[in-house]
């Protein structure tokens, strides 16, 4: 589907970014993969790593400006929307700049895309939509919502809005392997609560997420990944095994546990080998067949949190993995 395909991703230059461009330019050979974000350094940087490669083309922009927008989107088939204030802190301390970006940005590419009839648009969601408990999660949801309806906002067109969702990156910047990483020198890390989990999941794993429903959908489904958890307290003793750990207390607007899928979703959402799927309530399309294809419904009081988690990922796995990505942690 998307060989030979124009696309474009907004919030390039972030972590997912700088996995989903290498990957899908091996993959699928594209025809043009635009980079769409409003740092120019970042941009700077992330553009020598592409040399002479003329299907690679950075485009300057913010999803709050619409007309900016339209003019990046023409000729494009498939749109990746990564772009968002996503920091919960920074979030919870700017609640209208987070509004602007998360809620009227998605309004802007949903916009334009039907506009200049994008194909397929696939929204990067997370944890933190399902259930909110800060800002940051409460304009994710909405964004959710906005996506999924666009299907219906569309028209007579024939753009598709889909949502991926997943929990912590593994390694990625501001998250919390980098960071214990950082101060294993000092020989305490700070432990919000002894009891907190996580899921983990590889920026290859959230890729292989989108190309997967990019092949998949109709139209307004809410991709799930099945991926482990780990308690923090286990993520700290892989990090830094000799640190003494420090209990800190939980954060304004944080979670002692990450949820993906919550009892309200549960009466619109299939289970697949490597994934869920929450369809939409609206219009009856939870019940369109081309919509569930082969899944099975889960149980109506089903959640989907990372302390219920059938699969854990144990302190070998993360040790492996962090051996093997040493150079990259934290970095992208």
């Amino acid at each position: 589907m998307l060989t030979n395909a124009s696309i474009l991703i907004t919030g390039g230059t972030g972590s997912f970014g700088h996995t989903f461009v290498p990957l899908t330019l091996a993959k699928y050979n594209p025809r043009r993969l635009v980079i769409f974000s409003r740092d120019e350094m970042k941009q700077w940087e992330m553009a020598k790593l592409y040399g002479s490669d003329d299907r690679v083309r950075f485009f300057i922009g913010d999803v709050r400006d619409k007309d900016r927008l339209a003019r990046a989107l023409d000729g494009i088939d498939y749109v990746v929307h990564a772009a968002a204030t996503k920091i919960v802190p920074t979030a919870e301390y700017n609640p209208f700049e987070c509004v602007k970006t998360n809620i009227i940005g998605a309004m802007n590419l949903i916009d334009a895309c039907i506009d200049h009839r994008v194909k397929r648009v696939i929204a990067l969601s997370t944890d933190k939509a399902s259930s909110p408990a800060n800002l940051y999660g409460a304009t994710k949801l909405a964004s959710d919502k906005l996506f999924v309806a666009g299907n219906a906002y569309a028209g007579s067109h024939e753009t598709c809005f889909s949502v991926v969702r997943y929990g912590n990156v593994m390694g990625s910047r501001g998250s919390v392997i980098p960071f214990f990483l950082s101060i294993a020198d000092k020989g305490i890390l700070p432990i919000t609560d002894a009891r907190m989990t996580r899921f983990m999941i590889t920026l290859e794993q959230g890729v292989e997420l989108v190309w997967h429903a990019f092949n998949d959908m109709v139209g307004g489904e809410i991709y799930v990944k099945k991926i482990p958890s780990m308690k923090l307290t286990d993520v700290a003793l892989t990090c830094v095994p000799d640190a003494e750990h420090e209990i800190v207390g939980v954060r304004p607007g944080e979670k002692l546990h990450e949820q993906m899928i919550g009892i309200e979703d549960a009466l619109y959402t299939y289970e697949y080998p490597e994934h869920f799927k929450i369809l939409p309530a609206i219009h009856n399309w939870n019940n369109d067949k081309c919509r569930i294809k082969d899944g099975n419904r889960v149980a109506e009081n089903f959640t989907y949190c990372s302390d219920n988690n059938a699969e854990w990922m144990s302190i070998e796995t993360l040790q492996t993995w962090i051996t093997q990505n040493q150079e990259k942690i934290g970095k992208i």
